[in-house]
């Protein structure tokens, strides 16, 4: 279970603040797989972040009975100076799992060869996303924050991410963000479209889908 109680988060911006959230009270129901939708600029990725506790609300709180991953997709625990075995036996010092072990399945899921062992701050935008997605599945999180698991690499890994992550969600919930309806409807049993601030939940997925096409279509109106 995740909750977010009266969470709030802005950021100063030209003319004022922009707000991402604002006193905002929402639950995630253990074990469920949750599409974030949202126009793009709603604040979805910072709202995985939020959840994820790599950045701080400007007021409120994230509980949880479970561990959280990180946002798969985002390298923020990465130092670019570290070799990804270095950043990924660092990830495992901290979310105290066998660093060796861990290390072993990333090398062999990510499938980034000999530069497993070169520092992150050379790798291409796609191998920065298969160790990210390496490192976040090879922990066993109760809720994983996914962002765009369809840009993870070319098309043979993203069926091996997939299907990596319908083995993981078998034992565990997920929040995951993406813009192709296919592959929400594959992942997601529920939805939540992030507007204005404001999260709107709807047991059945294409009634979330629905709800945000609609506000696209305004959008390309307006």
């Amino acid at each position: 279970m995740i909750q977010l109680d009266a969470l709030s988060k802005s950021f100063p911006a030209r003319g004022g603040r922009k707000v991402i959230v604002e006193n905002l009270t929402a639950l995630f129901p253990t074990g469920a797989s949750v599409a974030l939708l949202g126009r793009n600029g709603a604040g979805k990725s910072t709202l995985l972040k939020l959840i994820a506790g790599t950045i701080r609300p400007t007021s409120g709180r994230v509980l949880s009975t479970g561990s959280i991953s990180y946002p798969v997709g985002f390298q923020g625990s990465f130092h670019p100076d570290l070799t990804g075995l270095q950043n990924t036996r660092f990830v495992a010092r901290l979310y105290g799992v066998d660093s060796d072990g861990l290390a072993a399945f990333v090398e062999d899921f990510a499938e980034l060869g000999g530069h497993f062992r070169m520092p992150f701050r050379s790798y291409s935008a796609g191998m920065k996303s298969r160790l990210s997605f390496g490192v976040s599945m090879g922990i066993p999180f109760d809720t994983y924050l996914v962002d765009e698991v369809t840009s993870v690499g070319d098309g043979a890994f993203r069926r091996k991410s997939i299907g990596m992550l319908d083995d993981r969600q078998k034992r565990a919930g997920a929040i995951v963000v993406s813009h192709s309806p296919p592959m929400i409807r594959r992942l997601c049993s529920m939805a939540a479209v992030l507007e204005q601030g404001q999260l709107h939940f709807y047991d059945d997925v294409d009634e979330g889908l629905a709800h945000h096409e609609e506000n696209l279509a305004h959008k390309g109106a307006a």
